[in-house]
């Protein structure tokens, strides 16, 4: 981790260190379809694989290790979400899943990670995320609004799926420890088993 650290250190401002570690874990974590919500980010790191949660929270750790202090929003999100990415598997996609979405204190103000690369009004012009191919949310960031509040009324509005938001945690150990994760340990266990190596 200290080597990812490192390796932004030298892209300058706070914001532009974020983006630069989010192009390099893009480049070099593969995005799968693992569900252990609580993976250590060393870990993701080390295995070069990662759910696009996964791959959030090694972003969300080397901000910290840059002093970048960092939150989560949590939202419970309908699993129909995630029909498109599993067209044959629709019943085995969990009826809601928690999402913790990355915030970072950035001058004095709290930043999604859906405004990393801009403002959603900018970032709308990239068109919708569809949910479907290779693309995940963590990689969406760069080139889309993701708008989990309907602020940008457009195709990236995706608050039509948040069937509640669970407010600000301080980590995202806090929310599953309030909320639990999307799969309980003796289902997600084979349901990891089965799907950690599967590319998104």
């Amino acid at each position: 981790m200290l080597g990812l650290v490192a390796e932004a250190r030298d892209a300058g401002a706070e914001r532009a260190f974020l983006i630069t570690t989010h192009r390099l874990i893009a480049s070099r974590v593969r995005p799968v379809y693992a569900m252990n919500e609580r993976q250590p980010a060393s870990a993701t790191l080390g295995l070069r694989r990662g759910s696009c949660s996964q791959r959030l929270a090694l972003l969300e750790a080397v901000a910290r290790g840059r002093g970048i202090a960092t939150r989560v929003r949590g939202f419970l999100l309908d699993g129909r979400f995630w029909h498109s990415r599993f067209p044959r598997l629709r019943a085995l996609v969990p009826r809601r899943v928690v999402l913790a979405w990355p915030e970072f204190l950035l001058g004095g103000r709290w930043v999604t990670a859906s405004e990393l690369y801009g403002d959603l009004g900018m970032l709308r012009a990239g068109g919708r995320f569809t949910n479907a191919g290779g693309e995940t949310l963590f990689d969406a960031i760069a080139r889309t609004a993701v708008d989990w509040d309907g602020g940008t009324c457009s195709s990236c509005d995706l608050s039509g799926h948040v069937l509640a938001d669970l407010g600000f945690f301080d980590s995202r150990d806090d929310l599953f420890n309030e909320h639990g994760q999307t799969l309980c340990l003796p289902v997600r266990i084979p349901a990891d088993l089965i799907m950690g190596r599967r590319a998104a």
